[in-house]
């Protein structure tokens, strides 16, 4: 981004803003769905655009814009996630799907959202920006390597929440087609979301 294009962004330009959720927006739908899935993803973006705005005059021009903007809204899905398990836990009803077993046909629901997102985020760390920061680089750089087909459905789905029908009828593809490579691209995802919550690293 320009110096002096970030300069008026920086200053609260709203016209600028607004670009900048138009160019990023289902960007970071599709980053925060693998954490929260798809129903609650919209209301975590614009829960990160919010702070966003609150917070560019702070942005320091060291990462990309996206990446800033990434870390912001992982950060917020995780968060979200952590005050949904708070509830459960106190909670009189209990899951029923708890006691379902851990395979990746369990991770999805019969309508194709997320079963069981990601668990065991840890928020309390000093470092959560930062580790926010790198899980969305991991993330970017996956759905920049994962085949076209598989990228141009999950967002297709997860980031405008098309129909299979719309997808079908869009790509020209079989809805049996359409689902596989949806639930390869989720199980991709998936698996960078655990591995990194293990390790620290993509």
């Amino acid at each position: 981004m320009e110096t002096d294009k970030l300069a008026q962004l920086k200053s609260g330009d709203p016209a600028l803003f607004a670009e900048l959720v138009r160019d990023h927006h289902r960007a970071l739908i599709a980053l925060t769905v693998p954490i929260v899935g798809i129903s609650e993803a919209e209301e975590v973006v614009q829960n990160a655009w919010l702070k966003a705005y609150q917070a560019i005059g702070s942005f320091a021009g060291k990462s990309a814009i996206r990446t800033w903007l990434g870390s912001i809204a992982i950060n917020e899905a995780k968060m979200q996630r952590r005050q949904r398990k708070r509830e459960l836990l106190f909670s009189d009803h209990g899951d029923e799907n708890q006691n379902t077993k851990d395979g990746l046909a369990q991770r999805f629901t019969e309508r194709g959202h997320w079963q069981h997102p990601p668990a065991h985020w840890h928020m309390d760390s000093p470092e959560s920006l930062l580790t926010g920061e790198q899980l969305a680089e991991c993330l970017e750089r996956l759905l920049t390597a994962m085949p076209d087909n598989q990228r141009c459905i999950l967002e297709m789905r997860d980031a405008s929440g098309l129909s299979f029908e719309e997808i079908c009828n869009a790509l020209t593809v079989s809805a049996s087609n359409a689902r596989v490579l949806l639930h390869r691209a989720r199980t991709q995802l998936f698996k960078l979301v655990d591995h990194y919550e293990e390790t620290g690293e993509c």
